[in-house]
């Protein structure tokens, strides 16, 4: 089961998009020896900005990548890499869907979103977020699916898809008409959306 997980934000130094792709790139092979990171993308928000999204089973293998050598490598090259030091939030992932045998090919697409409950909604929202795992599991071209808490207060869903059609049927599926459904009532602020390319991951089988 999956309980815990990170998301790091990273702006990079102007014309250091390369070198930053290619650090992303060699953090892959680190982070496969690490068998409590259940998933790991390293994810490009747009222009200059990139990311890495992880999960793990409980706080154990959490700490365990924050201590370990990814982490390690990331604050070696930051201030190289890096507008300013990257920001890393942790978060609870109240609900999750990971493939039962590994994917033929890595993902290249992913979705953030990310939105605030409203005041009083916060147990109907997780609620919510917990009840759209079935609707996902059912979604064949979508390979993760996490439904998180961050520590900020806000909600969000991270998927990952091997294509922008798999990612396109997610978006055209149940779980946002649903989310559409129910926006006046659960959610304090309007959702914000990322379209995000993957640019190397991990996906242990479940």
């Amino acid at each position: 089961m999956i309980t815990r997980g990170l998301l790091v934000r990273m702006e990079a130094r102007s014309g250091m998009d390369a070198e930053v792709e290619k650090f992303l790139q060699s953090a892959l092979p680190l982070v496969q020896k690490e068998p409590a990171t259940a998933a790991w993308f390293a994810i490009r928000f747009g222009r200059s900005e990139y990311g890495i999204f992880d999960v793990f089973p409980d706080e154990e293998g959490r700490e365990a990548h924050l201590n370990g050598p990814v982490a390690k490598a990331l604050m070696e090259q930051a201030d190289a890499l890096f507008v300013k030091q990257p920001v890393i939030r942790k978060l609870s992932v109240l609900a999750s869907k990971l493939p039962a045998v590994a994917p033929a090919a890595p993902d290249t697409k992913a979705l953030l979103l990310t939105f605030k409950a409203k005041t009083g909604r916060k147990r109907e929202v997780e609620q919510f977020l917990m009840d759209a795992e079935p609707l996902a599991q059912q979604e064949p071209a979508t390979t993760a699916w996490f439904a998180i808490h961050l520590d900020n207060g806000e909600f969000g869903i991270f998927d990952a898809f091997p294509d922008s059609g798999g990612r396109f049927a997610h978006l055209a599926g149940h779980v946002p008409r649903e989310l559409a459904k129910h926006m006046l009532t659960l959610l304090g602020s309007m959702p914000e959306l990322e379209m995000l390319d993957v640019i190397a991951d991990k996906v242990i089988p479940q």
